[in-house]
């Protein structure tokens, strides 16, 4: 395997199976890793969007209560509304975690088909990642 980057249209990508040997099929194959790329950029910016409204929604929910006629329903009614925040904030976690998994080995994936030194791979991941972040940013200012 050469250690240095060619043009050819020959390649083996990620897997035995994805085994390329003619232009068609390495156009086809930088079609699936540019979108591999812009995936990950979307991954990415979702990732983030959904980690600011987990904390404006958390912040929001541990805001004072409304003052009960007893202490006892002050107390059950705080510790009710612990539980279940605890519980969201769990859930949320779980989520992120999961979404944080899927973009490791996306990118992991894209690494991989880089370090095929195959040019047009790469210039595939890089405009990839450009159109992805084009697209993906603008979504993350909007609430």
């Amino acid at each position: 395997m050469a250690m240095h980057f060619i043009f050819s249209d020959e390649v083996v990508l990620l897997f035995d199976f994805w085994s390329v040997h003619s232009p068609a099929g390495i156009a086809l194959s930088v079609l699936v890793i540019l979108l591999l790329a812009v995936l990950y950029e979307g991954i990415k910016v979702g990732k983030a969007k959904l980690l600011r409204q987990t904390l404006v929604s958390m912040s929001t929910s541990a805001s004072p209560q409304v003052i009960h006629e007893s202490q006892q329903d002050l107390v059950a009614s705080d510790s009710a509304s612990a539980s279940g925040t605890r519980l969201r904030w769990f859930l949320c976690h779980f989520g992120q975690s999961l979404i944080h998994v899927a973009q490791v080995v996306i990118s992991y994936f894209i690494m991989l088909a880089v370090m095929t030194y195959n040019t047009w791979i790469f210039f595939g991941v890089v405009l990839g990642s450009a159109v992805g972040y084009y697209l993906a940013y603008p979504f993350l200012g909007t609430d």
